[in-house]
């Protein structure tokens, strides 16, 4: 582990110990930045697209005829709405993705609009770029904890209706089991810095479920058939709660025929590539996805 990547670890941890995290994101979960002003690089362009449950933001790059879009699918557990660093996550998928578009939706949260809100946002923003121009094999999806998640349900739907499915997924950490089964949970228990050494966290108490079966694939998507899925890159931490929600997640998958590229970051927690170029652990990550974009992309 770099020593930035320790010190970012020991004060997760540390707010964490404090109940503090928890508050923050109390007070402040639902509140989406999405209309908050932002000042991309000159090259980019952005557009706030209103619909009528909530708010898309459509990044360009200026002159660029790269005909790919990333449909981005936020963290946040579901309770979380939209913040800006995802407009940081927005750019730098444009950058690796070769001038891609990039579609960031502030899809709905719970405990006010559980399950199916945020399905139904991403189904929509979906259907939003075919409508637009865009064809499901330009379309690549993206996402972090519960928008990794989000991103394999979608896929789940779409299969389920004999749709055409987009032409890959990258999902870091994504949160694919809100059954806690995996063994993660009792084993990383003690050392991870997020969710670790309580049981109060949202991975237990989930409200975006309401009283649906929490098997389901559209709401766990771990228990879900893959059959057909497209690539998928997973990225994890070996200190996650959640390491098993991948796991699981990418054995089944290859099992299935879906060609998966699972990397485990060493002594890494959740979504680490929040980082972005500042530890070395979250710069060799976005790397990769840089390798991917680059392998799933016909230009």
């Amino acid at each position: 582990m770099s020593k930035q990547a320790k010190l970012v670890c020991e004060l997760v941890a540390d707010f964490n110990s404090n109940n503090l995290l928890t508050q923050i994101r109390n007070n402040n979960r639902s509140k989406s930045d999405i209309d908050k002003t932002y000042k991309y690089p000159d090259h980019f362009t952005s557009e706030l697209i209103e619909t009528k449950n909530f708010k898309m933001e459509l990044l360009k790059w200026k002159n660029s005829h790269n005909p790919y879009v990333v449909l981005q699918l936020h963290g946040g557990g579901y309770v979380g709405a939209f913040k800006t660093q995802y407009r940081m996550f927005a750019g730098l998928y444009s950058e690796l993705g070769k001038g891609a578009s990039v579609l960031s939706i502030d899809y709905r949260v719970a405990p006010e609009n559980p399950y199916p809100a945020a399905l139904n946002d991403a189904l929509y923003a979906y259907d939003w770029l075919l409508n637009h121009g865009y064809s499901e094999n330009h379309i690549i999806l993206a996402g972090d904890s519960a928008g990794g998640g989000l991103a394999m349900a979608l896929c789940h739907y779409l299969t389920d209706r004999d749709r055409i499915l987009p032409a890959g997924i990258v999902a870091m950490s994504p949160w694919t089991d809100l059954t806690a089964s995996g063994s993660s949970y009792t084993e990383n228990f003690e050392i991870d810095p997020l969710f670790g050494n309580t049981n109060e966290s949202l991975i237990y108490n989930s409200v975006y479920p309401g009283n649906h079966d929490l098997t389901d694939p559209y709401i766990s998507p771990l228990f879900g058939d893959f059959t057909g899925f497209p690539p998928m890159l997973i990225q994890v931490g070996s200190n996650e709660m959640l390491l098993s929600d991948s796991v699981l997640v990418a054995e089944k998958a290859k099992s299935q025929g879906v060609k998966v590229r699972l990397s485990i970051y060493e002594n890494m927690f959740h979504v680490f590539q929040m980082g972005m170029t500042l530890m070395p652990e979250s710069k060799k990550a976005w790397v990769e996805v840089s390798k991917f974009l680059e392998q799933m992309m016909i230009l």
